[in-house]
């Protein structure tokens, strides 16, 4: 991996939402390890909750989940935080297209510990860019 993806200090406020909270544990001991600061949510409501408190940079996004799936959550997020990145991490296929259009990136599970780090960068490196409205 070049250099440019493990940020000297990095900075950015990352927020991941997921209700495997095994999976939000390795999420955070992960992504701190690289110097991000991680909130952690087990629901979509929390998530928002969160994202409403504190300035978050790039959003980890479950789509399979309880209650509220990633597709709503992400359009609530686009709301909330425009400015916020929005990577969906998922286990499979069946992801609709109107989900996909709400988010800057998808990475599946299975390659998540090879790809979170460069996709983190990448759509954070490009957040400023973003237009700031969506339509549902």
């Amino acid at each position: 991996m070049s250099p440019s993806v493990y940020p000297e200090g990095a900075s950015a406020v990352v927020l991941c939402i997921d209700d495997s909270q095994d999976m939000l544990d390795c999420e955070r001991a992960f992504l701190e390890s690289f110097g991000y600061t991680v909130l952690t949510a087990p629901n979509g409501g929390r998530g928002l909750e969160l994202a409403s408190l504190y300035s978050v940079d790039v959003v980890l996004l479950a789509y399979f989940m309880p209650r509220m799936n990633g597709q709503e959550v992400a359009l609530e997020l686009r709301r909330l935080r425009p400015q916020a990145s929005i990577i969906l991490i998922t286990d499979g296929a069946g992801v609709p297209d109107q989900t996909l259009n709400l988010v800057d990136a998808l990475v599946a599970k299975e390659t998540l510990s090879s790809q979170l780090l460069p996709t983190i960068a990448e759509v954070y490196g490009c957040a400023q860019i973003r237009p700031a409205t969506y339509d549902a």
